[in-house]
């Protein structure tokens, strides 16, 4: 068997017994990626083993290293408290601890039973417990890794366990590989002559004529090399670009919106109450900057309060509350594309209209493996004299049958801006899975606007369809960059 001059190189290091990469490469006399780039030629030709040996590390954070200098929350209040005695959380905060740090420290200080709790006029008043504050596992723990990472076997659980709760570690992973001759490359070894066979031509052999008297290294055609990086379309760019197609097939037009709006479009419009749970700063994320909209389309506000206080012109009796405009002119981060459409159809308000809308929406959530705070989501509407709820049906199958999902069910749902109102069910193996939500305008959405036509709309979440196509189990995994994943990913 021919082997390049660096691959003999490094098997006749390999003889001597297993290496790692930088002790090969000083054995051989390469550079290093040299040596890894020959042991990886000598393991596809089964003349060389390549091990690798993964370990998990816990380091800190800048926050944990700052704890590491300052000491945790807990003991610097406990210090603090036994100096100056008694005192409440907010009095903390002017002393010892950050606004952020007084807000945890109370139940640090409970858990740890260094402090008693009373309930006063001005708040939690904290008194020591005791004149010592014995340390736990995780200070101990804290000063080990303020020195750097360290394998995440080599530290003690329950400290680990206490400075997880914080938020202040850092995870990492550190690769040690081991290089090693094969039973077969001790054979190729033992064949090897002491001839150098050259691997390229260079000027100085063309002017020389050097070339004639080297022997070179043969090539062989089945050898089956490494797949090389190749670039290919994010998973979510794909689905959007097919999902633009399919719509665009069935006669839409695309529209886009901003990010930023007023609660008025995002929330009034499309008759969502003022005191709809949904408005809450848990759930919504509003602006400071701005933090507020002119609303200047006078006919448009009078028009939507009047919906929401009596129900206006619509025979609906509306809300029955005072609407705010203050209220209405927050600005927020838009929790949905549907007030891309509703701002559409107030300037587009004769039929026909079919539009759609694909973009990122944001919502106040915790990430977990089925929610996002930030997502993709896709919107369609149509107004059309003719438009009926049997009609919305069948565009909707028909949207998913192109999308590969045949069998498609529907059931009754709520929601406030559409009546009626129902939810989309595909299926998939042999499990019925909600991906997403439709009705018709209600006449407060629509008459507002001057709009007596019927609007079909729906939509759905980009996300939990790429789930669905991709088989995954957690929604974080689209976002994640594992690039093995991204050029198999189909």
């Amino acid at each position: 068997m021919d082997l390049s001059a660096n691959e003999q190189k490094v098997l006749r290091a390999l003889a001597a017994g297993e290496l790692s990469p930088a002790a090969a490469a000083e054995a051989a006399g390469l550079g290093e990626q040299e040596a890894v780039s020959a042991a990886s030629w000598l393991r596809t030709k089964e003349l060389a083993e390549i091990e690798e040996t993964v370990t998990e590390l816990v380091g800190l954070n800048k926050e944990g290293l700052r704890y590491a200098a300052e000491g945790l929350p807990e003991r610097r209040a406990i210090e603090w408290l036994n100096e100056h005695g008694a005192a409440t959380a907010s009095k903390l905060a002017d002393g010892p601890l950050t606004a952020d740090e007084a807000r945890i420290v109370i139940g640090w200080l409970k858990r740890k039973q260094w402090a008693w709790l009373e309930k006063s006029d001005d708040g939690v008043m904290l008194t020591p417990a005791r004149d010592d504050a014995p340390e736990g596992a995780d200070e101990p723990l804290l000063r080990q890794l303020a020195d750097g990472a360290q394998p995440v076997d080599s530290l003690d659980p329950q400290g680990l366990k206490l400075l997880q709760g914080r938020q202040i570690l850092e995870r990492s992973q550190q690769v040690a590989r081991t290089l090693r001759i094969t039973e077969a490359g001790r054979m190729a070894l033992d064949e090897l002559s002491g001839e150098e066979l050259l691997g390229e031509v260079t000027p100085e052999m063309l002017q020389s004529g050097g070339w004639r008297e080297g022997r070179f290294q043969r090539y062989s055609l089945e050898t089956q090399a490494e797949s090389a990086p190749q670039a290919t379309l994010h998973p979510l760019t794909r689905f959007t670009e097919e999902i633009r197609g399919i719509f665009l097939q069935m006669g839409f037009t695309e529209i886009e919106g901003d990010y930023v709006e007023s609660a008025f479009w995002n929330m009034d419009a499309l008759f969502i109450p003022q005191d709809h749970p949904a408005r809450e700063l848990q759930d919504t994320l509003y602006l400071d900057d701005p933090k507020s909209f002119l609303l200047d389309d006078e006919e448009a506000v009078a028009a939507v309060k009047a919906v929401h206080e009596t129900g206006g012109d619509t025979g609906s009796t509306g809300w029955r509350y005072d609407w705010s405009r203050e209220v209405a002119q927050q600005a927020l981060l838009r929790t949905h594309t549907t007030v891309s459409t509703i701002r559409y159809l107030s300037e587009h308000r004769e039929p026909p209209v079919r539009v759609f809308a694909v973009g990122r929406v944001f919502r106040r959530e915790a990430l977990d493996a089925t929610h996002l705070p930030e997502f993709t989501q896709v919107e369609g509407i149509i107004m059309e004299e003719e438009a009926s709820f049997g009609m919305l049906i069948g565009v909707l199958k028909e949207f998913y049958r192109r999308m590969g999902f045949p069998d498609v069910r529907v059931r009754p749902a709520y929601f406030p801006y559409t009546e009626p109102s129902m939810e989309v069910d595909v299926k998939f193996g042999d499990r019925w899975l909600e991906l997403g939500g439709s009705g018709i305008f209600r006449p407060e959405v629509t008459a507002p606007f001057g709009i007596d036509t019927p609007v079909l709309a729906w939509g759905l979440g980009l996300e939990r369809l790429a789930m669905l196509r991709l088989g995954l189990k957690d929604i974080r995994m689209l976002y994640q960059s594992d690039l093995e994943w991204l050029k198999t990913a189909r």
